[in-house]
């Protein structure tokens, strides 16, 4: 049995909305994230992906535990994001992590890493109550205003990144198997076509093995034909890595970007990146 997102109680009021491409609301500790060109927003999610209400204490940390595993050795400076963590396996990489889902990766040193309470997430862009298709928790953006425009011309700038990469719980996901695949596509889908499924071409499932030795599958989603109507607007893709823990959940790893432009990034990095992917446990929690 796995863990994952559950929808928000109820949807932002409908004066957050911006525009179709970008939304932005922040609940309790949460901060804001606009992953790329679809509705996105940042609920606070506990330690299995489940959201804290929206009457946790501004500040506050969702109260959780890591799950049983081994843990990495942490050190001072490892994170800037938090201030400790385990070091980077790749030398002059960073390491990411998401300490209540008890998972860790690195990103080269030019990504950008948001909050342990930082959750990313799409939803249709029709859906007045914003319930996830899909989200990341405690990601790593990479150049946060690769595009900026105001195509809805309310006077408002809105950033889409290049790149992102994440955690999540997978409730409900029957195997890792079923949860990358469902996650790849949901994110491209979510991000760059909707609200057109046809354009989303999803991979096959593959073996997957870190370096530190997680085995599970990993699938690739794309895009082809994405009309451009704003000027920020791109085909996309998305990578999912889902394992199980030694306890029996599912969770996974996502990279989600633009595909097709000048700067994306190649899917051998991605992997490189994947690779890194490795079980967490934070000792301040022991």
């Amino acid at each position: 049995m796995g863990h994952g997102a559950q929808p928000p109680a109820s949807g932002p009021n409908p004066q957050d909305r911006r525009t179709a491409h970008t939304k932005a609301v922040a609940i309790g500790a949460a901060a804001v994230v606009v992953v790329a060109a679809a509705v996105t927003g940042a609920v606070l999610l506990g330690r299995d992906g489940e959201r804290t209400p929206p009457s946790a204490s501004a500040g506050s940390a969702p109260a959780a535990s890591s799950p049983a595993v081994s843990p990495t050795a942490p050190s001072a400076t490892a994170n800037p994001r938090t201030g400790d963590g385990p070091e980077p396996t790749v030398a002059g990489w960073k390491a990411v992590v998401n300490p209540d889902l008890g998972i860790a990766f690195d990103v080269p040193a030019e990504w950008a890493l948001e909050s342990p309470d930082w959750v990313s997430y799409v939803a249709e862009d029709d859906d007045p109550a914003d319930t996830p298709l899909v989200a990341m928790k405690a990601p790593a953006v990479l150049k946060e205003k690769w595009c900026s425009s105001d195509d809805d011309r309310d006077g408002t700038v809105d950033d889409t990144p290049l790149a992102s990469a994440g955690t999540r719980g997978n409730n409900g996901a029957r195997s890792p198997a079923e949860a990358a695949r469902a996650d790849s596509a949901n994110w491209v889908y979510g991000l760059y076509t909707q609200p057109d499924r046809k354009k989303v071409a999803t991979g096959p499932v593959t073996s997957f093995t870190t370096d530190s030795g997680l085995t599970g599958s990993l699938v690739t989603s794309s895009s082809s034909g994405v009309q451009r109507r704003d000027k920020c607007d791109s085909d996309g893709k998305a990578t999912t890595f889902a394992f199980e823990t030694p306890d029996g959940d599912v969770v996974s790893w996502s990279f989600v970007g633009a595909d097709g432009v000048r700067e994306e990034v190649p899917d051998a990095a991605v992997r490189e990146i994947a690779r890194t992917v490795r079980l967490y446990a934070d000792p301040s929690a022991s």
